[in-house]
């Protein structure tokens, strides 16, 4: 390879980066980068998973229950809220001094408030001031979990060989989504180790402490974690991002922005309704008993999980515009197989779910494409600002119209779906979906890129 093939910014020692296996180094840093991204999910979706108890314990006892239920919502819907701004913030800082930096201090900032929340005295202890603060470091770990997953894509994809780029960046989102299923998993331990009113009294503490001390466990841990060489190789050569990172992903990659935007908003679907969403669903409109709707769920996101390691290791074999066009078409397929089957048999409904949560795995091609979308100099702003900016749109306002939805529809989750596969289906075909910025030596638009 002659050094005019390089892409800019790299270096002829990196060229040969591509063609190498994983070695331990990249095992270690997709170990812990994984493990505390499965750390700091479970911290932020654990709340909804003892909401009810929560809402019971930190707001006015005569206050009424629906109105409760909102206000404890509410406070959970502004984690959400403060993922862009979080996400922005850091990203910004991620471009400006390093990748490594930010990606402890997003662990911090979601354990820290975490383990707080699990000492945090109740409304009859300290009044008004007991769901002010739990609002207050709900939107703490909101701009925590903005800044973690954004960063962990860019950290993991700029340091594994280019030939394994689609397996490092699915294996890391795979354990991002087994937060979910360890949430679901400790959740269910706790309810059935202990009674309703020892939940109330001090149980339902035992989550969050636990993944407050695992989660500064983990920033002690990712101390022993390296820079990646393509902000290494940036800081060489004065290369790191001059102006607000921000003005120039608004300037110069609108396209880029655009299409990582769009494609969250498919895995915002997929997430919310297929795995948040339906447990309940299949209770209130098919009379699911709940214990078969929750083990179900967490059929479902264990299959999540094992999907966004097959889709990831068939980007590098296939490419990623194949994956995506088996991957998106395969959910929308087997989301109308599940839904019209509905109830059916216990057995049939789990394997039905399973089936969908498998290609739901598919989400870990919105990394994937999207951290190749940006040049390595704003590269973390410009994935961080369209990811968290959608997210934050889409994914609060999908359990709104679903709901208004199914007041016409009883198939709405699976048209809502089946909608944003399609779309998903469509951005497969776009060049976006294989062009690539160079990432440790690979120029870009070359087939290793893409």
């Amino acid at each position: 390879m002659t050094a005019q093939a390089l892409a800019p910014g790299a270096s002829a020692s990196s060229a040969a980066a591509p063609s190498r296996p994983l070695d331990v180094r990249d095992y270690k840093t997709l170990a812990l980068s994984a493990l505390g991204g499965t750390l700091e999910f479970y911290d932020f979706v654990i709340y909804v998973f003892f909401a009810t108890v929560i809402g019971a314990l930190f707001f006015p006892v005569d206050m009424p229950d629906w109105l409760r239920q909102l206000q404890t919502f509410g406070i959970f819907a502004a984690g959400y809220l403060a993922r862009p701004l979080g996400g922005i913030v850091i990203a910004h800082f991620g471009d400006k001094v390093g990748r490594k930096r930010m990606f402890s201090l997003s662990i911090f900032l979601m354990a820290a408030p975490t383990l707080v929340i699990g000492l945090l005295p109740t409304y009859a202890s300290i009044g008004v001031a007991a769901p002010l603060l739990l609002l207050a470091m709900r939107v703490l770990q909101g701009a925590a979990i903005g800044g973690e997953m954004p960063g962990a894509w860019v950290f993991v994809a700029e340091h594994v060989p280019a030939r394994r780029y689609g397996f490092g960046v699915g294996t890391l989102t795979s354990g991002i989504t087994g937060g979910i299923l360890l949430g679901s998993l400790v959740a269910v331990a706790i309810n059935r180790h202990y009674s309703t009113a020892e939940v109330a009294g001090f149980a339902w503490r035992i989550p969050f402490i636990l993944g407050g001390v695992f989660g500064l466990v983990s920033v002690y841990l990712r101390r022993f974690l390296h820079e990646t060489p393509v902000f290494r190789e940036l800081a060489d050569r004065r290369n790191v991002a001059r102006e607000l990172p921000l003005k120039t992903v608004l300037r110069e990659h609108r396209g880029a922005s655009v299409f990582v935007a769009l494609l969250t908003w498919v895995l915002s679907a997929a997430i919310v309704v297929v795995v948040l969403y339906t447990p309940t669903y299949l209770q209130k409109v098919h009379h699911v008993p709940a214990t078969l709707a929750l083990e179900a769920n967490a059929v479902v996101t264990l299959m999540l999980t094992l999907g966004c390691i097959v889709v990831g290791w068939a980007s590098d074999r296939i490419g990623t515009r194949a994956v995506m066009l088996i991957g998106w078409g395969g959910l929308f397929v087997t989301t109308y197989l599940f839904y019209t089957s509905l109830p059916g048999t216990p057995g049939s409904l789990v394997w039905h779910y399973g089936l969908v949560g498998f290609f739901v795995g598919t989400i870990a091609t919105v990394p994937i494409a999207g951290v190749r979308a940006f040049p390595a100099a704003v590269r973390f702003t410009g994935l961080s600002f369209a990811y968290n900016m959608s997210y934050a749109i889409f994914g609060g306002l999908t359990p709104v119209v679903l709901t208004l939805w199914l007041e016409k529809d009883p198939m709405a989750p699976a048209h809502y779906v089946g909608l944003l596969a399609a779309l998903g289906f469509v951005l497969g075909l776009l060049p976006l979906a294989t062009r690539g910025h160079a990432m440790r030596g690979v120029p870009a638009g070359s087939t290793m890129a893409q």
